[in-house]
């Protein structure tokens, strides 16, 4: 039954046609695709660095709702078979850092971990995150011959998401991925 509704959560989030909202604007419902099948532990990293000059999308989100973007993680959790995850949030965002980890403490218990970052621009192409994650200094893995997905957080699978791309989840899920697309 778990991976029956998994699995359309998935497929509800390629129907939306959701395109990740880091940058890249690659579809998430494919990303979340590419890990190999029973490969596992594998691992959520949220992007919420936002170091970009004069972007606030983000932060505005962490800071005004975090609620939805735990939600959103949650939900793509369940749908890529994911039992940690990792929301990397900027060092100079403390309000949000706050907001957030209050909602965490709020909300029932799931292992999300709050990294707090040393704002580093590099760290928002997401093998730089991920570097930065395990304690490395955040610089980014050359690919090929590994993308995250296949060998990414301690050479796991590992999904790399954007706190806005997420936050998009608990509507689409209520609402449904034809509604979404339109």
């Amino acid at each position: 039954y778990i991976y029956h509704v998994a699995g359309k959560l998935a497929v509800q989030v390629k129907g939306a046609s959701l395109l990740g909202r880091g940058g890249a604007g690659f579809p998430t419902g494919v990303k979340w695709g590419f890990c190999p099948p029973g490969v596992f532990p594998r691992y959520l990293v949220v992007n919420g660095d936002e170091s970009e000059p004069g972007t606030y999308k983000d932060r505005i989100l962490m800071e005004r709702d975090p609620h939805q973007l735990i939600e959103g993680m949650l939900i793509a959790c369940y749908a890529i078979g994911v039992s940690q995850a990792f929301l990397y949030v900027r060092g100079e965002m403390a309000l949000a850092q706050e907001r957030l980890a209050q909602a965490l403490n709020d909300d029932f218990s799931v292992d999300i971990v709050l990294h707090w970052g040393a704002g580093a621009y590099i760290v928002g192409e997401e093998t730089a995150l991920i570097e930065s994650l395990e304690g490395k200094r955040g610089m980014p893995r050359l690919k090929p011959p590994y993308f995250p997905a296949a060998k990414g957080l301690y050479m796991q699978p590992t999904v790399v998401n954007n706190v806005e791309t997420l936050s998009n989840l608990p509507w689409i899920v209520s609402n449904g991925g034809a509604a979404a697309a339109q």
